[in-house]
Formats: C-alpha cells, sequence, structure tokens
C-alpha cells in the first residue's frame, strides 16, 4: 500500500478531479462500479475506490472492437 490508497475525497473533489458531471457520478455508484462510503451526512470516495474504479474504464480502441 502506497500513500495513494489512503485518504478520500468528496463528491464535488472526485468530479472535479475526474472532470465528470455529478449525475455520471451518481450514475457509476448506483451501478456499483464506484464505491462510495458515508461519513454522517457526507458521500466519500476513498482514494483506493476511486483508483480501481479507475482501472476498470476502458479504453477507445477496446470499445470499437465490442
Amino acid at each position: 500500500m502506497d500513500n495513494a490508497d489512503f485518504g478520500a475525497m468528496t463528491c464535488k473533489e472526485f468530479c472535479q478531479r475526474y472532470r465528470l458531471g455529478m449525475t455520471k457520478l451518481y450514475e457509476e455508484m448506483n451501478s456499483g462500479r464506484l464505491r462510495a462510503v458515508k461519513f454522517g451526512r457526507r458521500t466519500l470516495i476513498l482514494n483506493r475506490d476511486a483508483a480501481v474504479w479507475e482501472r476498470t474504464l476502458s479504453t477507445i480502441s477496446e470499445q470499437k472492437a465490442a
């Protein structure tokens, strides 16, 4: 485990980092492709879960082959 595995970001921070809108973020969470946790009233995405989600994204060439 490296330091990138620790910590978390808010939904807003996640969207800014990955250049996504909130609608797409919630689609990813509701589909189960992106894990989120609750801390009180806040929804957080752990850095390690963001990294797992990022690794599951397909490339354009993979999409064309399908």
